[in-house]
Order: C-alpha cells, then structure tokens, then sequence
C-alpha cells in the first residue's frame, strides 16, 4: 500500500509564508509585546490550524493565494490569543514545557496580551476582503468564548449529562478547525457540497482530536503532555473518560466526595480512571469521529490533499499511545 503524504509536507512551503505573516506582528506591537508574542510562537505546536486551511485551498490551486495565508495566519493567531487566556483562566504556570505568559507577567497585563492578539487575527481574517470568511471568522471567536464561559461556569458540577459535553469540545476545539477547512474551500471557490464537506471533515476532526487530548489528560504522562497529568479534574472540568468513570460507579458520590479531598483525592481519581475501561470508551467515540471525518471528504477530489487528510484523521488516534 502507497503511504500517505504527510500534510504538513505538503504544506511546508506555504506554512513559511504563514510563520512569516504571523511574525509581522511583532514588528509593530509594543516592545514587551512583540516579545512575549514572538515567545508565544516560538513555542507553538505543529501548527495544524493553518495547515488545514492550507489543505482546503490546496484542492483547487498549487499556491496558497496572499488571501489564504492571511486567514491561515488568522485560525493560528487565534488559537494563540485563546491560549493565552485559557492559561490564566487555568492559572497555567507551563504549555508545551515552556513558562506561560500568565506565570510572569500579572493578570491584567496577560489579558490585555491576550485582547491585543485577538484584535491582531481579526485584522488578519479582514485582509481576505471576503465577507464570508470575516463573518465566519467572527462566528467562531464567539462559540470559542461562550464555550469557555459554559465551562467555567459548570466547573465542579460533576454530575453533567452527556450531552453538555460536545457542544463543549465543539466550542473549546472543533470549531476552530471547521473554521480553518471551511475558510480555506470558501476561498478556493470551492462548491457548496465540497466547502461543507471541508467544514464537515474539520468538525469531525477537531472533535477526535479533544477527546484524544481529554483521554492523555488521564493515560498520558507530563512529559507528553507538557503539562501534568489531571489538570481537568483539578479544575473540576467534566470530560468524557470522567463521565464514563463515574457512570459506571455504584456509588458516585463517593467519587465525588473524593474529589474534594484535595490533591490525593484527585491523584487517586485519575489512577481509577486510567485503570478502568472508561478510556477505551472514550477512545471508541473518537474513533468513531475520525471514520466520520474520512467518509465526509468523498465528495472531494482524489489527490494528495485527500489522501493527507485522511491519514490526518488517524494521526488524532495515534496519538493516544
């Protein structure tokens, strides 16, 4: 069997220009922001927001137009300012085994940073002078706050139904990606069956992808993570593998009554939650997510993109071990 491209490969050339674009920021802002911004890239990740973006318009063009590296820049850029508030909501001192902008500079300042880098993806997403794609944009950023806020605001009610879950992991990491893919097709002229399959494929993903993410919260390991092990309980943060957990318990509250006992009661929660079979539960929904992810691209054109998109989707489950 042929093996995948891999996406970032093919991509690599036009995610230079993004990383270039991004940087530019740091050329106009405030000293100390520049700094703490240029920082923040430094340490990101695989950049896998704008890599999607790039993939959807890769269908229908070889090079990423100046448009669609604005809105590429734009997703990350965003990803970046969420990431900057969600450390100093979670009073985050490391990400990724870096020190947190949240960890040196005070409270006030980092949410100002964080403001300044939304204020920056906006300018981003506008210079696409595409309608769509700005009220998308704007879209997004408010189910990401919304989100956020029906989290904090539900924190510690361990006893959530199911169904408060999804529309969670859609706000906090779904929606960004579908907003990635759906930007990339809507600026490739993509038609209206293939942009919705790219949105489709993108909220598909993005949910694989953080339930994934909440499972190595309980089966991974700080050095994995970049961040210790059971930061969502700690937080009182209600995800799948926990609800699986405590479903399966005779006695809940005696769950929940351990859970309050401090950091102990905590450690001792995300031991049964490992040993149990919650995770393999959960890592049932993803899989299942991810197969949806790959059915929704048929309607595109075989290539390399497909293929890379495809094999995407089961990089999300791999990661897992």
């Amino acid at each position: 069997m042929t093996q995948a491209p891999n996406l970032l490969d093919l991509v690599r050339d036009d995610l230079t220009r993004v990383e270039a674009k991004m940087r530019t920021i740091g050329a106009h802002a405030y000293g100390p922001m520049a700094e703490a911004f240029l920082l923040l890239l430094g340490s990101g990740g695989k950049r896998l927001r704008p890599a999607l973006a790039l993939a959807a318009y890769g269908f229908y063009a070889d090079r990423a137009s100046e448009k669609t590296i604005a809105v590429a820049a734009a997703v990350e850029t965003l990803h970046t300012a969420t990431l900057v508030h969600d450390d100093l909501i979670d009073e985050a001192l490391v990400r990724r085994g870096s020190t947190t902008l949240n960890a040196v500079w005070n409270k006030g300042a980092t949410v100002l940073a964080g403001d300044y880098i939304f204020a920056r993806a906006a300018g981003f997403a506008a210079e696409t002078d595409n309608l769509p794609v700005v009220q998308l944009f704007a879209e997004t950023l408010r189910i990401i706050v919304e989100g956020e806020l029906r989290q904090l605001f539900s924190s510690r009610q361990w006893r959530q139904p199911k169904e408060a879950y999804y529309p969670r992991i859609f706000a906090k990491t779904a929606s960004l990606f579908a907003a990635a893919t759906r930007s990339g097709a809507i600026l490739g002229g993509a038609t209206p069956e293939q942009e919705q399959a790219l949105y489709d494929y993108g909220n598909h993903f993005g949910l694989a992808f953080q339930i994934v993410d909440d499972i190595l919260d309980y089966a991974g390991d700080e050095a994995t993570l970049g961040k210790p092990v059971g930061g969502d309980l700690r937080q009182g943060i209600v995800t799948l593998p926990f609800f699986y957990y405590l479903s399966a318990q005779p006695d809940p509250e005696q769950v929940i009554a351990r859970l309050g006992t401090g950091a102990e009661g905590v450690a001792a929660t995300v031991s049964a939650v490992r040993a149990s079979g919650a995770v393999e539960l959960a890592f049932s929904e993803a899989r299942a997510l991810a197969d949806q992810a790959k059915a929704d691209l048929a309607p595109l054109p075989e290539g390399p993109f497909k293929a890379a998109l495809a094999d995407l989707a089961d990089q999300a489950l791999a990661r897992k071990v």
